[in-house]
Order: C-alpha cells, then structure tokens, then sequence
C-alpha cells in the first residue's frame, strides 16, 4: 500500500470534529479507499505525533495532520490541505489558503477551536 499523501488525526469523542471528519471521509471515499488520505483517531493513538512534539490534548484541541513528505500541518492548514482534496472544495482552500486571506483564516480557526475545546470540556467528551 501507498503511503498517504495526507494523515489527518482528529479527535472522535468532539461530536462536531466526528462530524466533520465523516462529511469529509464520504466526500473523499476514493481516495480513502485508494489509500491516498487518511483520517485517524488520536483517542487510539495518543501519542502517535509525539515525535512532533504533538500533545493529545494539542490535538483534541485543533486537527493535525502529517503530508506524504513527513511535515506536520496544524489547524487551518489541515483543513486547507483537506479542502484542496476534496471534489468541489478546492475553491474554498484557494480563497481561504492564499497568502492574504491565510492569517485571517489561521486566526479565525483557532478561535473557533479554542471555543470548540472549552465546550468540549464542559461537556465531558474526551
């Protein structure tokens, strides 16, 4: 088997990250399927990104992913990377990834994750 082009670890017990993740996995179900991206569950692997440094909680905190050159995307660039994979999406990775907009896209991500994490805490959902 090809080694991906794309490991994404994200977070199953976040009912909003789970969900996500699912849209995104139907919509990318051939390249799953061929191998080429990869979706994993930090909860079974936590210290599969500690070579990087990657907490469990960093990434129950904001998605991680690894690119078939062995570098570490964190947050907005996870899921730029994961829009530019996905039939239809390339267009919002092109709008929200290109060098003007990508600070502000960054920044807005990591609110929402920072917002997203707390929630999840209250909750429970670890």
């Amino acid at each position: 088997m090809r080694k991906p082009h794309l490991t994404v670890w994200y977070n199953t017990r976040c009912p909003v990250c789970d969900a996500g993740i699912s849209r995104q996995k139907r919509r990318l179900i051939e390249l799953v399927k061929a191998g080429r991206v990869e979706f994993r569950d930090i909860n079974f692997e936590p210290a599969a990104l500690a070579g990087f440094s990657a907490s469990l909680e960093d990434i129950r905190r904001r998605l991680h992913a690894v690119d078939a050159e062995g570098r570490l995307l964190v947050g907005a660039d996870v899921a730029i990377a994961v829009w530019a994979m996905t039939p239809g999406e390339g267009w919002l990775a092109r709008l929200l990834g290109n060098p003007v907009t990508l600070p502000f896209t960054r920044f807005a991500y990591d609110r929402f994750a920072d917002l997203l994490y707390a929630w999840n805490r209250r909750k429970g959902h670890w």
